[in-house]
């Protein structure tokens, strides 16, 4: 059987630009200076960088780095795509550690690579949720101990000290979204909702009081009581939150088997990365390559520096504590 890992643009740089070129440029080669489309030659000689491209039009020399995530990078392409196809494919994720053990190099470059990968997941939303009139399922999770994110004093807050996520769950595109939340309350969730969710769309939430007048503003709203040991309607089967529930399982054992340690500055590029590969699994028809290929397509447009992605915030360090 051959492995995955043995195509030719994981094992040979010229492979791997020609592989990403006709996976960025379907319509030829685009110039990243000026825009013009399929106005630039390729140069050649012994000494020519590789993958180097001189546009007619503005006359200046690019690559197909320029203008993505691989910019500025001194990381080969084709390892670039071995460590994208790695994340794709992992469904818990993969560590830093076993990154740097994989393709060598420093830690510090493993942990760069892993973070602009995950930039290239978080792509951009397309459209709100529910907006055929659809199902969409909403909860929250608890995640870590952020030292940092404490409540305002004299408002108390339900797990003060927990970092907070939201995620949205689309039953028909079965495609999933999820917001790192200052607390659980109706002004910090009301705009994660209205932005990403439909009015068109049905609401499926728990009981919890968050909900009760959010869900005014949908075409209709149903709650499942967990308090009183239901999970899912008796007279309707179709209301449930199960769903979204399932997703936390595997978020939290990747970021707790897996990763381990996360800052919580970082924790929103982690949601991006599980969100992701939920909404590109194999259940939808998408298998690891496509993934991966998904994920390709995802660096156009986006600058990540060592200096941005590292940079501390005020005050001490938020270490997510399990």
């Amino acid at each position: 059987m051959k492995s995955a890992l043995n195509a030719p643009e994981l094992r040979d740089e010229a492979a791997a630009f020609a592989y990403v070129e006709a996976k960025l440029w379907p319509n030829g080669a685009t110039c990243p200076h000026c825009g013009v489309v399929g106005e630039a030659s390729k140069a050649k000689g012994k000494t020519t960088r590789m993958g180097l491209w001189n546009c007619r039009a503005c006359r200046k020399p690019f690559t197909v780095r320029m203008g993505t995530l691989f910019e500025s990078s001194h990381v080969q392409l084709h390892i670039w795509l071995q460590v994208m196809y790695l994340v794709c494919s992992s469904k818990k994720g993969i560590s830093t550690r076993q990154i740097q053990r994989t393709i060598g190099g420093s830690m510090k470059t493993a942990w760069f690579l892993g973070h602009r990968i995950r930039e290239a997941m978080a792509g951009d939303q397309l459209g709100p949720f529910g907006s055929e009139g659809g199902f969409v399922e909403v909860d929250e999770t608890f995640i870590g101990r952020d030292p940092n994110n404490r409540p305002e004093q004299g408002k108390p807050s339900r797990s003060p000290n927990m970092n907070k996520v939201v995620s949205l769950m689309d039953r028909d595109s079965g495609a999933l979204r999820s917001f790192v939340v200052d607390e659980v309350s109706n002004r910090a969730i009301w705009p994660v909702l209205a932005t990403n969710i439909s009015p068109d769309a049905v609401l499926m939430t728990d009981s919890s009081r968050v909900y009760k007048n959010l869900g005014d503003n949908f075409r209709r709203h149903y709650a499942v009581d967990h308090s009183a040991g239901e999970y899912v309607w008796k007279t309707d089967p179709a209301v449930h939150t199960n769903t979204v529930e399932g997703t936390f399982s595997i978020f939290k054992r990747g970021m707790r088997g897996v990763y381990q340690h996360c800052a919580a500055k970082h924790l929103h590029r982690y949601t991006a990365e599980f969100d992701f590969r939920y909404s590109n699994r194999i259940a939808l028809g998408i298998d690891d390559k496509a993934r991966a290929d998904n994920a390709l397509a995802g660096v156009v447009g986006k600058r990540l520096t060592y200096e941005t992605v590292s940079a501390r915030r005020t005050g001490a360090e938020g270490r997510i504590v399990w």
